[in-house]
């Protein structure tokens, strides 16, 4: 299939830029001399630039040389809790069934329906920054406190395209759960971020 096609292309050329072969600022071949390296029609090719352009690997306008764009800026996480300061997308609202660990992180019975949403957080240049998927039961409510674990995990295929890297990358897991004024959780959440455009800073705990 041409789409599976171009986004082994994509792939390939996101380990090479990995390996050095291509650097920040340099430029790639153009599509009809990659086109000839792989064997492939230039319109294959094509759809893994405008890909790698969408996901922020590349750089450069249609129909003009792309290049390997430098490395998002570094962010730092003080405070799971605060509003996305930048634009963000909604990219999934299916409701959910509780899997074991949802059904543990909300008080709830395995395979309750719950409501989800996925939100796709992006930086100042339009770029993916963080996903943030969360699941609660019923009506959204306002929260009183909050809790945060902070751990890793490999990106699913849908994560990783979303946040233009490799299946099976590791990044920060957010864990973050939301309880009303009597302790009881009304809303859980996953912040997936990637490692290279963040860094997880501890705040000090302040005395009660």
């Amino acid at each position: 299939m041409p789409e599976a096609r171009h986004r082994r292309i994509a792939a390939d050329i996101r380990r090479r830029i990995a390996a050095g072969q291509w650097r920040p600022g340099q430029a790639l071949p153009s599509r009809a001399e990659l086109a000839s390296e792989l064997g492939v029609h230039p319109q294959t090719v094509r759809l893994a630039y405008v890909l790698l352009r969408r996901t922020g690997v590349l750089e450069g306008e249609e129909r003009k040389a792309v290049y390997v764009a430098h490395p998002p800026a570094m962010r730092t996480l003080t405070d799971p809790d605060a509003e996305w300061p930048h634009s963000s997308e909604t990219t999934d609202t299916r409701p959910r069934t509780a899997t074991v660990e949802l059904a543990e992180r909300l008080g709830v019975h395995v395979g309750a329906t719950l409501q989800h949403e996925t939100v796709e957080c992006l930086d100042p240049g339009g770029r993916s920054a963080m996903l943030v998927s969360s699941w609660w039961r019923g009506r959204r409510q306002p929260h009183a406190s909050y809790a945060a674990e902070l751990g890793c995990a490999e990106l699913t295929a849908e994560q990783a395209h979303a946040l233009g890297l490799l299946v099976d990358a590791v990044a920060f897991r957010v864990v973050r759960t939301r309880f009303d004024q009597h302790g009881r959780p009304l809303e859980t959440s996953d912040l997936i971020l990637p490692m290279d455009r963040w860094l997880v800073r501890l705040a000090p705990m302040r005395e009660q």
